[in-house]
């Protein structure tokens, strides 16, 4: 099992790298988180493995935020780095300007990036959720066999999102499924504190624990 810290880029962003550099096997990198500019999680994740090479380091890759051109660069720009995946996702909407339009799913974009643009030397990777919730889309609900559909497209790993009680036998059955095709899946484990309560509460999350 893999243990990795949730980096929200910051100025303080390398002191918390410190703090964590023993008891975490690496990090995700959040990637302008609820649309507001925040510096670039690829960019950060290239330079946390220039310094620490032997963390497994894995950015969001937010593509509401991105054309074509500046996804391919990034994405070059992890590859030429050596980082291990990006989590590709449309993610929020930017609090400046509008949606990217060219991007129909995580998927088109996966294809893009390894087709067109020729990123082989790096993994992709996808946020699953039984029951995620958008503004643009209201809530949805998926099953198993939904998201092993959907891995199977040609994920190389994926990131479950929204683990809870109740969706802790989701979680079980999924990685059962993925296990037997070699797709490693990652759990997003939302701890709630006295500090981050407000922002739980904001983004309508239910923490994993408390």
């Amino acid at each position: 099992m893999k243990i990795l810290y949730e980096l929200i880029p910051s100025r303080r962003l390398l002191d918390k790298v410190g703090e964590m550099m023993d008891l975490v096997d690496g990090w995700s990198i959040a990637d302008s988180s609820f649309g507001f500019p925040a510096p670039s999680a690829t960019a950060i994740g290239c330079a946390l493995k220039v310094k620490y090479p032997d963390k497994l380091i894995l950015p969001i890759f937010v593509l509401s935020y991105k054309s074509p051109v500046e996804a391919a660069a990034l994405a070059l720009a992890a590859e030429t780095l050596g980082l291990y995946g990006l989590v590709l996702t449309l993610g929020d909407e930017p609090k400046y300007g509008e949606v990217e339009k060219c991007w129909s799913s995580s998927e088109d974009a996966r294809d893009f990036l390894r087709k067109q643009v020729g990123v082989k030397n790096i993994k992709f990777g996808c946020m699953l959720s039984p029951a995620p919730v958008k503004d643009r889309y209201g809530k949805k609900v998926f099953t198993i066999e939904d998201m092993v559909k959907r891995v199977k497209s040609g994920w190389d790993f994926t990131i479950f999102m929204r683990l809870t009680d109740e969706t802790y036998t989701v979680l079980e059955k999924l990685s059962g499924e993925l296990s037997s095709i070699n797709i490693p899946i990652y759990a997003y484990v939302m701890v709630e504190t006295q500090k981050n309560r407000g922002t739980i509460n904001r983004i309508g999350w239910k923490p994993t624990t408390t």
